[in-house]
């Protein structure tokens, strides 16, 4: 299957039109991300849970963290089908549901193929980073672990600037070059996830289509990046003002009040993160490798001309 080469500009639109997504059912869409959101947020809460349990050691809190993302392997890659799914769905004006977004979790839609595109693309990444990290910074791991240690031992303290060690020779050719694949790598999972979720594609077919779509459209993809950046940047500014006059506000009856009043902008961004990143997804595919949408018709008055 050929993929479409866009323009840069393009970037700009699989933006505004992921912040427009499900005009046609919003209550499917926006729920079934909502259940992605909140379904993703549970590793971390177990974590936060086990980790007093585990006296803070380092070995066992990578073993939990190691564990819960295994898990997160099995099971994100056929909450992201779903999620694609449902928006596809509201997007050609088919019925949906919130609960469309555990339909790969049923028998013959797919879901060996969502679990293995999902692995495949992990093993991938890890290569690519894995090779440029050993090229480029071996030392950066020891480094790594280091400040591990150091967050460990401070027990929820601040972290001193003194306290923390000086970062290995290589780390800035390590950020470039990881920034760079990053960008690319995360154009190929979401176009080739696409293609496995509502293309019927393999995975390996998928894989090669979500390469090659994201190397021809790497510009679009910088650009849309760069928007998305300073967009998050101008979200975070306008969400802390807000939150820091509310529990202002609240904390003058109870400090409790203040944190209830905050929770429900805090939530608002995170949704709104997730809606804005799988737009942007499902929008990339679409454009670059799904059929065509056939042009709107002409107005009568011009069809007579």
């Amino acid at each position: 299957m050929s993929t479409r080469a866009m323009g840069p500009a393009t970037g700009w639109s699989w933006l505004a039109r992921a912040l427009n997504l499900g005009r046609g059912n919003p209550k499917a869409v926006i729920g079934a991300i909502a259940v992605v959101a909140l379904l993703a947020v549970l590793p971390s809460v177990m974590q936060m849970i086990l980790q007093p349990r585990l006296g803070g050691q380092p070995t066992a809190l990578l073993t939990v963290a190691g564990l819960s993302t295994l898990a997160s392997l099995i099971v994100f890659p056929l909450l992201i089908g779903g999620v694609l799914r449902v928006i596809d769905a509201v997007e050609r004006g088919r019925p949906a549901s919130v609960g469309g977004v555990f339909e790969p979790f049923r028998a013959g839609h797919g879901a060996g193929r969502l679990v293995g595109f999902g692995l495949l693309m992990t093993a991938l990444y890890l290569l690519v980073f894995g090779t440029i990290v050993g090229s480029f910074g071996q030392d950066l791991p020891e480094w790594y672990m280091q400040l591990v240690q150091l967050t460990v031992d401070a027990g929820g303290k601040p972290v001193q600037p003194d306290d923390i060690p000086a970062p290995p020779p290589g780390l800035g050719m390590v950020m470039a070059l990881g920034l760079l694949f990053g960008l690319f790598l995360g154009g190929a999972y979401a176009i080739g996830f696409g293609q496995v979720a509502l293309g019927g594609r393999g995975v390996l077919a998928a894989i090669g289509d979500g390469l090659a779509g994201a190397l021809k459209n790497l510009l679009p993809i910088v650009v849309m990046s760069a928007l998305a950046i300073v967009a998050l940047l101008a979200l975070t500014l306008v969400v802390t003002l807000v939150g820091g006059v509310l529990m202002l506000v609240g904390g003058l009856v109870h400090p409790a009040l203040g944190a209830l009043l905050v929770a429900p902008v805090y939530l608002g961004m995170i949704l709104l993160m997730y809606v804005v990143m799988f737009g942007v997804m499902y929008h990339m595919w679409r454009d670059i490798c799904a059929e065509p949408v056939a042009p709107p018709p002409l107005p009568d008055h011009l069809v007579e001309l």
